[in-house]
């Protein structure tokens, strides 16, 4: 009995050392320095443990993302009943981690580890609720009215999030002004939403 416990405990801690040690490495020394070697080495298990888990180093990074281990905020969409106030209160703080040394380093490693493992950008997204959650409150949008009917909102939570991407692997820094700014255009005319409701609009807070 001792023994057939002692398996699951071994593997439970063997796998949090591994998705640790791979989740401290991509943020210290990058994607490009990333090898399953290290990961091994630095996690205090053979290699073959690791791939008879995972078949390469993006897939673990891939699942490091979904277990949450690299940002340092939530990914939090919330709903007030006004959508461009609730995408400014949940992209100002993404923005201003990812104006970090750290959180710019981290994103252009993800973005390449995502050239090769295609899970680790369908996890990208997620990480910063960029996936169901903006489309879940976009969709409430067009229930409500913010935004016209038909409104692609799948697509238009993958533009804002693209947007976003590409403003980090562009730039030296982010307006984070700037960018909120876009996204408010992407939104449409505020006008044209309230005129579908019949409210007054009012100004951003």
């Amino acid at each position: 009995m001792t023994e057939h416990r002692s398996g699951p405990v071994r593997s439970a801690v063997a796998r949090e050392a591994i998705l640790s040690a791979t989740a401290r490495l991509l943020v210290d020394e990058g994607w490009d320095h990333l090898t399953i070697e290290g990961i091994a080495r630095a996690a205090g298990v053979g290699k073959q443990t690791i791939y008879r888990w995972w078949a390469s180093k993006g897939a673990l990074v891939a699942e490091c993302l979904l277990d949450g281990r690299f940002f340092a905020v939530e990914p939090v969409v919330g709903d007030t009943g006004d959508l461009r106030r609730d995408l400014r209160d949940w992209l100002t703080p993404v923005l201003h981690f990812l104006n970090t040394s750290t959180g710019r380093s981290l994103l252009h490693s993800l973005v390449a580890a995502a050239t090769e493992e295609a899970g680790v950008g369908a996890h990208l997204s997620e990480a910063f609720g960029a996936d169901h959650l903006l489309a879940d409150r976009l969709r409430a949008a067009v229930a409500a009215g913010e935004l016209p009917p038909g409104t692609p909102v799948d697509q238009l939570g993958h533009a804002v999030f693209g947007a976003l991407i590409f403003e980090v692997l562009s730039k030296d820094e982010v307006d984070v002004t700037a960018f909120l700014d876009l996204v408010g255009f992407l939104l449409g005319p505020r006008e044209a939403s309230a005129h579908a409701t019949g409210r007054a609009t009012t100004p951003d807070a």
